[in-house]
């Protein structure tokens, strides 16, 4: 399964939009199996990053000004040039703004740590990303759309994901580090649980598509429309990462971990809010459901393409000189 990621990857959405299809009242009941899956996943990523390197990565300031330059600057900047071209129709264009301009802060760690990237600074960054897009994102909505619509960001959807996707899960493999540090029993446990980082990464995406596929109903026209946008929207944050890590000169590691922050998007943080929209606003969560469909396609490509973009300097060493996780899981 490591050795053939991509083609279990892109069978798991293709089985998940089958599933969707088939069984679309089967969606409520996986959309709520999303948390504890994503969970799990992280929790087995989280595992992989030993506790000492995560609090020596907040001290890398050259990446996580970077981080912030990408997600509240740069996007930002690229998403202002498109909106004149966005559809007309307001809940589209605030669907589009509400998913684009949150930057991802959970399953961006796993992408990026299979195509190399530094998931100790992704994993160090993700607070400040949080903080940031919650005190942003209502100005943003203002700028963009005038203040009527700003008030629809509440801070509920982001503590939780935060609680549930990043607390817990990091402080279970802290335990679990922890364990194997002092028994023979823990290590086995932790070997056992990094062999499962593929079949859960494989999970996840299923489980995504298959829940939010019945949910595009008969918007397939509007979905049309956005995905153009969102397609450009990853090619343009692939230049962009790449070009923010020359100006930062940041290792090859750590200029993957920004090009993969840069393009993955919160959607999965955001659903909740655009659900929770009047009914005449209703299209704004297709189009966010839209987004993670084409994000979990465009990331399978970003883990195959990024590491050609950005080569490590030198044979398994990252170009900054510093070891960071495999890009696919260690075989233990």
């Amino acid at each position: 399964m490591e050795r053939h990621q991509v083609a279990v990857y892109v069978g798991a959405l293709v089985a998940g939009g089958l599933v969707g299809r088939a069984a679309p009242g089967a969606g409520p009941g996986l959309e709520h199996a999303l948390d504890p899956v994503l969970a799990l996943l992280l929790y087995v990523t989280f595992l992989q990053v030993p506790a000492a390197d995560l609090l020596r990565s907040l001290r890398a300031g050259r990446f996580l000004t970077a981080t912030l330059v990408a997600n509240f600057v740069v996007v930002p900047l690229v998403v202002a040039v498109m909106f004149p071209f966005l559809p007309a129709d307001q809940a589209v264009r605030l669907g589009v703004l509400l998913v684009l301009l949150a930057p991802c802060v959970d399953y961006v760690i796993v992408f990026s740590g299979l195509a190399g990237g530094s998931s100790r600074r992704l994993l160090a960054a993700t607070p400040l990303l949080l903080l940031a897009q919650m005190i942003l994102l209502p100005l943003f909505l203002h700028l963009f759309m005038g203040s009527g619509l700003a008030d629809v960001v509440e801070a509920g959807p982001f503590i939780e994901a935060f609680l549930v996707l990043i607390v817990i899960p990091l402080a279970l493999a802290w335990l679990t580090q922890a364990w194997a540090a002092r028994r023979a029993a823990g290590r086995k446990a932790a070997d056992a649980m990094g062999t499962t980082m593929v079949p859960l990464m494989a999970a996840t995406l299923l489980t995504v598509v298959a829940s939010q596929v019945p949910q595009l109903g008969d918007s397939l026209a509007d979905v049309g429309r956005v995905v153009p946008f969102y397609l450009l929207f990853l090619l343009v944050m692939a230049f962009a990462g790449l070009a923010l890590a020359r100006l930062f000169r940041l290792g090859a590691h750590d200029g993957r971990a920004l090009v993969f922050t840069g393009a993955t998007r919160n959607s999965l943080v955001v659903l909740p809010l655009a659900l929770a929209l009047p009914d005449a606003l209703a299209v704004a969560a297709v189009v966010v459901v839209t987004q993670t469909l084409v994000e979990v396609i465009g990331m399978v490509v970003y883990v195959r393409t990024i590491p050609l973009l950005l080569p490590a300097a030198g044979a398994g060493a990252p170009a900054d000189g510093r070891r960071d996780g495999p890009a696919r899981p260690p075989r233990r």
